[in-house]
């Protein structure tokens, strides 16, 4: 399946009658301003309405698709024959149809998910949608787990301890529960990351990976770094996109007038199919890039770092004619500084060997970050 297949294949599997289809731009609109701007207006089961849920899976559906087939090539997931996959707050399956789109080295063997959302009519189109994505026939068996699920209660999903999975995913679910969370809340903040920390940990197995993708906005970023610490509380250690296993450089407290960082990557959007971008700019929500923050959580027994950078921001103009990035590693937050030509050859979520920069010993004053010069 070539992703730029997708809007077909969604507009074959969920048709919308003519006399409805024009209104479809105004109903992408006014949901997405329910998931932004009106949260407080949104209630529980809004994808339960048929507008609403047409919707999602015309504009939100393959836009999520598209970051997730970004991500999970460069992922290493370590599923084996018979393996168990949870995913929360699943929505129309999305993570298990992005991975059966990247990984078709996974598509001969036997998986089991368990896909668990509050809403029915949102499971069954996930359901229908996957099916219609793999016509000749999957050996991966699909739960549809139709449940709103508490993180307050640790076991509240399904599993007893003979009965965990190897990967528990929660993608863009933790934003409905962080949004009304003011930024200067801090405390409220890390509340929850524990928690979810701790959902997660109980429903995965002694070897399980966690991976938890979430829009690339800044809440998101100091959510995901709190997230991060809790996890490695109760014995996971970071695999991606962390170069290292130190403290978390987007975490830590900056001294007044210092800007904090989040760790984000973006893509371009330049490929996106073009029947996507024009249904998008009708709904008057065009969009460039393909933004977002992740963490890949491993339960690995030995730490490993790699001895490097990883670019985790856009590239931008600095004094003298030069450009820059800034990237995480072991030693903290890192201003990677080149002529523009030099700095606009790395991409979002590059490595970059130590090997091939310079310390300077000098600090950025606006964001606290060691200035690395590239050679």
């Amino acid at each position: 399946m070539s992703l730029n297949n997708i809007p077909a294949l969604i507009e074959k599997t969920f048709p919308i009658p003519r006399r409805f289809k024009s209104a479809l731009p105004s109903d992408i609109r006014e949901l997405s301003k329910l998931l932004t701007n009106n949260r407080g207006e949104r209630p529980l089961s809004y994808l339960g309405r048929p507008n609403y849920l047409s919707a999602y899976l015309h504009y939100f559906l393959p836009w999520n698709l598209y970051r997730l087939c970004i991500l999970l090539p460069s992922l290493n997931l370590n599923l084996s024959a018979g393996d168990k996959i949870t995913d929360l707050g699943c929505g129309p399956l999305t993570f298990t149809s992005a991975l059966w789109i990247t990984r078709p080295d996974l598509r001969k063997i036997p998986l089991e998910f368990y896909c668990i959302d509050r809403t029915a009519s949102v499971l069954e189109a996930g359901k229908k949608f996957f099916t219609a994505l793999n016509s000749t026939g999957s050996p991966w068996t699909i739960h549809l787990i139709n449940k709103d699920i508490n993180i307050k209660q640790p076991k509240s999903i399904h599993h007893d301890e003979t009965n965990k999975s190897s990967l528990v995913c929660a993608i863009n679910f933790f934003n409905e529960l962080y949004e009304n969370i003011p930024h200067y809340n801090t405390g409220e903040l890390q509340r929850l990351a524990k928690r979810a920390a701790l959902f997660m940990y109980n429903e995965a197995a002694k070897d399980a990976s966690i991976l938890i993708v979430e829009p690339g906005i800044p809440q998101s970023g100091r959510f995901i770094s709190l997230l991060r610490s809790a996890s490695m509380d109760l014995g996971h250690h970071p695999a991606s996109p962390c170069t290292h296993t130190e403290a978390c450089p987007c975490a830590a407290s900056l001294p007044h007038g210092q800007k904090k960082k989040w760790c984000h990557f973006a893509f371009e959007a330049a490929n996106i199919p073009k029947s996507l971008q024009r249904l998008s700019a009708a709904a008057k929500l065009p969009k460039e890039r393909l933004v977002f923050s992740f963490l890949l959580m491993t339960a690995a027994a030995s730490k490993s770092t790699q001895q490097g950078i990883r670019i985790i921001s856009d590239a931008f103009s600095l004094p003298d004619d030069l450009y820059g990035r800034y990237g995480c590693c072991a030693q903290g937050l890192v201003l990677l500084s080149g002529k523009k030509a030099r700095i606009d050859e790395l991409e979002s979520f590059s490595f970059i060997k130590q090997s091939d920069l310079i310390l300077t010993n000098n600090i950025d004053k606006k964001s606290g970050a060691l200035i690395m010069e590239l050679k």
